[in-house]
């Protein structure tokens, strides 16, 4: 392993080259009139993927944007390791509020700034080049496969599909996910579980036309009333949802979690002072992490009703709608989730409106345990490879390819990242800490002796 880790160290600075020549590329996955820099980045992947010495690379095309499928053998009875990742990038607009232009990549102190430097080019590289310095040097412990796609800022359209149909080509004994990131700057993290999610719409109507609200108000029953009604009983005083059934299926958090929830260094002040709330407010019983992590939600996240202009309009309003969210835990189903929606909200309308319920979509929350031996593993790997413990988190937003993977693969799925929350993914001036490619290069290295050993 030192001459792995030699390697590692030696090469560094080529591999922030070899970065570059990836972020220069405006792989714009929802920009139609990008898909020859969607496909000429997947074949400059695929090129240094080859050049890392892996036996089999391909460029794989699909019914959107390519993907980029790699092997290479290990001994014979090794375990097999599938590394998931995505070339693709979130639009760089606006492109004012960026210092340096977006696709030209610039070192400022520790950190590299360029659109997809933390999400995800910077992170899926760290494996490629890991696996290099295992077969420059020796060999590799274990079988490797990975899968990079183009789509994942559009949502993945053609991944589910070719994962069903590629089992066999895709099947491995652990995934592992570099989409994530770490709790703070000096602080290595496991992200073992995400939540899941439900998104619904409510739609309104009352009279076929807006009314005079002097002429007509108190005669009929106002859309806009009848929304705020409903919305606002969504969720009591206390935080809880108040939708019969929603926390049937819940599953609480263990000690073990509180516990490692406990330890992270988190600042409630800095918390509030950086959202720039008043307060914060939630589930009553549960800390802030657990609130956001480890508990479902249900938040209205738009509505839309009569007039919202400037100045006054004296308008009683024919339809009114709204959006709602809601965040689910294990071992919620959306759509049961979405059915005990729909059987509440049209519970308690009166049929003085007609209400229509959309369905939009969904995604099932993700739980690898945290004592499993993968994510023990990839935690022993991660304090050798950052020289500190490594902690335990979860992320309350949703990644719903890596529950996909979980469920087609039928393979524990380990989310290793090393991003910072604050390096503006999906914003101007992304970037990506540095130290935290180098401590990772490192770390995914130890991971894959730790998963030989584990499975050996």
């Amino acid at each position: 392993m030192q001459a792995v880790i030699d390697y590692l160290r030696d090469h560094s600075e080529r591999f922030v080259r070899e970065m570059f020549q990836l972020l220069r590329i405006p792989s714009v996955s929802a920009d139609q009139g990008r898909k020859h820099e969607m496909l000429h980045c997947a074949e400059v992947l695929a090129e240094q993927i080859k050049a890392a010495g892996v036996h089999r690379v391909e460029v794989m095309l699909t019914d959107g944007h390519p993907l980029v499928y790699a092997e290479h053998k290990g001994p014979v009875g090794a375990p097999t390791v599938l590394i998931y990742g995505h070339y693709d990038v979130q639009p760089e607009d606006p492109l004012e509020l960026w210092t340096s232009p977006p696709f030209e990549p610039e070192v400022r102190g520790d950190d590299v700034y360029a659109r997809g430097s933390a999400d995800d080019k910077g992170q899926l590289l760290i494996h490629v080049k890991a696996v290099e310095a295992f077969l420059a040097v020796s060999e590799l412990p274990l079988n490797v496969k990975m899968i990079f796609e183009g789509e994942e800022e559009i949502g993945s359209p053609s991944l589910p599909a070719f994962i069903a149909e590629n089992r066999e080509l895709l099947a491995a004994d652990v995934v592992v996910v570099s989409d994530s990131g770490m709790f703070a700057k000096g602080c290595p993290s496991i992200t073992y579980g995400l939540r899941g999610l439900t998104y619904m719409q409510l739609d309104l109507v009352g009279p076929a036309k807006d009314l005079h609200s002097g002429s007509f108000g108190g005669a009929v029953a106002n859309p806009g009333n009848v929304l705020a009604q409903i919305v606002g009983s969504l969720v009591d005083q206390s935080g809880h949802v108040t939708i019969p059934g929603f926390y049937d299926q819940v599953r609480e958090p263990t000690e073990f979690e509180r516990a490692a929830f406990a330890k992270l260094p988190f600042d409630e002040a800095g918390y509030i002072s950086e959202l720039g709330a008043l307060k914060l407010h939630g589930e009553a019983g549960y800390t802030t992490l657990e609130r956001t992590w480890a508990r479902p939600t249900c938040d209205v996240n738009g509505m839309l009703c009569g007039f919202t202009g400037e100045g006054a309009k004296t308008v009683l309003p024919s339809k009114a709608s709204a959006k709602v969210s809601m965040r689910l835990v294990p071992d919620q189903d959306p759509d049961q989730i979405a059915e005990l929606f729909e059987r509440h909200v049209r519970s308690i309308c009166p049929d003085s409106v007609r209400l229509e319920v959309t369905k939009f979509h969904g995604g099932s929350p993700f739980l690898c345990p945290p004592d499993s031996p993968e994510v023990q593993a990839a935690a022993r790997a991660l304090s050798k490879g950052f020289g500190s413990e490594a902690y335990y988190i979860r992320e309350g937003g949703s990644i719903p390819i890596v529950t996909v993977l979980a469920e087609q693969l039928d393979a524990p799925v380990v989310l290793m990242g090393f991003g910072l929350p604050d390096e503006n993914a999906h914003a101007p001036d992304e970037h990506f800490h540095l130290p935290n490619f180098y401590n990772g290069l490192r770390s995914v290295a130890y991971f894959f002796e730790e998963l030989a050993q584990l499975k050996g």
